[in-house]
């Protein structure tokens, strides 16, 4: 058995850059990865590009118990440290719509500047030793000291960082671990929920699952939340940005409302009406969506006929309908499809200078475990990298 300063569980954002900047600060650190390798859920991100930042970061594009517990972590490692280390490791990079960060190659780009960054402990003084395969059998403090067991045998270390991530996407290796290990030592979890996941309808809004396949421009909301982003219909629901995005405000029992023509006048079937009196309702929204979507919606606001024949109290209620079409979802595709997970590891248990849970010393979670959640589009890879800093360099600090 080799004696580690710091065992981290889980190879993952959060994990290998905790290891990464303990390492170069002295610190001998080992990461024991479940999988057969590192940054699993790196190498499928943004297509295999990974989204790997946003610019616009800020606490308020995260939800949390406690939305204030973001606040520290973010604002002492920003986009612009991460897209700093991007550069100084030459991995060229553009920016998409709504300050999202891709790289212009591949997603192993990141997780090999992250094992790149690992190895350059060594020349600090440090040491970080990547383990993959590891699976954990037993986890325990005994004298100040945390035993974690493994079919290889038992490692020690005065610190453990759990990094295990939450429950999404189960067919990449997530699970509850971290969950179940933080309530072994008394910590308290905020019920994890999946976020950023398609909606799945029933009942009456059933026929929208016949247009599979059709996306359009709309502003989705939900609550006070709202987004201005493709939508996509699906063979159970509704997917695409806009959705995954109100799906993290999104609880059994809620409406989903969407404008299928976010900035357009709410007269703006009265003024079709005086400009092509002819045309009818199917014509003109033909002109603004896609086909099948044109007909679905005509058909339910069931207006026949020309225009011009038609009432403008009738059209206004069409174009307000058409501005905020109620749907009712009957739940998600759940942790399958979830991106990330809402809720975890209650951030009252933890420090938001270090991570650090109060009630275990040299216990600290970071990254996807603890409940903080971002938005779609690099925000939940700032977050591990932001935590996943603070709690590293917490642990090279000298212990009083």
């Amino acid at each position: 058995m080799q004696d580690y300063d710091i065992i981290v569980l889980g190879g993952g954002a959060a994990g290998l850059m905790c290891a990464a900047v303990a390492g170069q600060r002295g610190r001998r650190v080992l990461v024991l990865e479940r999988a057969a390798e590192v940054g699993r859920k790196i190498l499928i991100s943004g297509g295999g590009r990974c989204n790997f930042t946003n610019i616009h970061t800020a606490p308020d594009r995260y939800l949390s118990a406690n939305p204030h517990f973001a606040k520290s972590a973010l604002s002492r490692y920003t986009p612009h440290d991460f897209l700093a280390l991007v550069e100084r490791h030459a991995i060229a990079w553009h920016e998409k719509t709504l300050g999202q960060l891709f790289c212009d190659g591949s997603a192993r780009q990141i997780v090999a500047m992250l094992l790149d960054e690992c190895a350059a402990a060594q020349a600090a003084g440090g040491q970080v030793d990547v383990r993959c395969g590891e699976e954990i059998g037993d986890v325990a403090r005994v004298d100040g000291r945390f035993d974690v067991t493994t079919p290889g045998g038992t490692q020690s270390a005065p610190a453990l960082v759990i990094a295990t991530g939450g429950p999404s996407i189960p067919k990449m290796g997530a699970s509850d671990f971290a969950y179940r290990l933080a309530r072994r030592f008394g910590l308290r979890i905020v019920e994890p929920r999946p976020a950023l996941v398609p909606l799945t309808l029933g009942g009456e809004d059933v026929l929208f699952r016949e247009l599979s396949g059709v996306s359009a421009p709309v502003e989705a909301r939900c609550g006070r939340a709202a987004f201005r982003k493709a939508a996509l219909f699906t063979h159970r629901g509704l997917s695409g940005p806009a959705i995954l995005q109100v799906s993290s405000y999104w609880r059994p029992g809620d409406e989903v409302a969407i404008d299928f023509l976010p900035g357009t006048a709410p007269e703006w079937l009265v003024e079709a009406k005086r400009q092509t009196p002819r045309a009818h309702l199917r014509t003109v929204l033909g002109e603004r969506l896609p086909d099948r979507l044109a007909t679905t919606l005509a058909e339910r606001i069931g207006l026949s006929g020309d225009l011009g024949n038609l009432p403008d109290k009738r059209l206004r209620a069409a174009g307000q309908a058409l501005s905020d079409w109620r749907f009712h979802p009957n739940g998600s595709e759940g942790f399958a499809k979830a991106e990330v997970t809402l809720g975890g590891i209650a951030t009252s248990e933890l420090s938001s200078r270090t991570m650090e849970a109060g009630s275990v010393p040299g216990l600290y979670t970071i990254g996807e475990a603890v409940d903080v959640t971002g938005w779609l589009g690099g925000y939940n890879f700032q977050w591990a990298w932001a935590s996943a800093v603070a709690a590293g360099n917490a642990l090279a600090e000298p212990r009083g």
